[in-house]
C-alpha cells in the first residue's frame, strides 16, 4: 500500500510558537509548542483573509486567532469561532502531519 501524497510546506520552527504563518497560498498554519493546525486562510464571516498583511496574524495566549478585519476569534485546535460576527462557524481545516520537524499537508490536491 502506498503512502498518501504529502506536501512539505514549512518547518515547524518557522511558525512562531503561539502564532501563525502563511505557509502556502491561502494556507494558515498555527502552532503551540510541538502541535500545529492548518486551515484555509479565509474568514467564514466574509470570505476574506484572516490576516491584514503577509504573515501578520493576531493571536492571543497561544490559543486564539483573531480575524484582522472583523475581530472574529477562532480556537487553534478546531478552528471554531468562539466570539465575533461568525460565532459557531468554523475555519476550513487542512489535514497535516509533522514529520521530522516539517509540516506536511496530507493531500497535495488541497494546495
Amino acid at each position: 500500500m502506498s503512502q498518501p501524497a504529502s506536501n512539505d510546506i514549512c518547518a515547524l520552527h518557522d511558525i512562531p510558537d503561539g502564532g501563525g504563518l502563511e505557509a502556502a497560498p491561502s494556507v494558515l498554519v498555527l502552532r503551540r509548542g510541538g502541535e500545529a493546525w492548518a486551515y484555509r486562510n479565509v474568514c467564514p464571516h466574509f470570505s476574506i483573509p484572516l490576516n491584514y498583511e503577509p504573515d501578520a496574524f493576531w493571536t492571543y495566549e497561544g490559543g486564539l486567532l483573531m480575524c484582522a478585519h472583523h475581530s472574529a476569534m477562532f480556537r487553534f485546535e478546531d478552528g471554531v469561532c468562539v466570539d465575533g460576527p461568525c460565532l459557531g462557524a468554523s475555519l476550513r481545516r487542512i489535514p497535516i502531519r509533522i514529520d521530522h520537524g516539517r509540516v506536511m499537508i496530507e493531500d497535495e490536491s488541497i494546495t
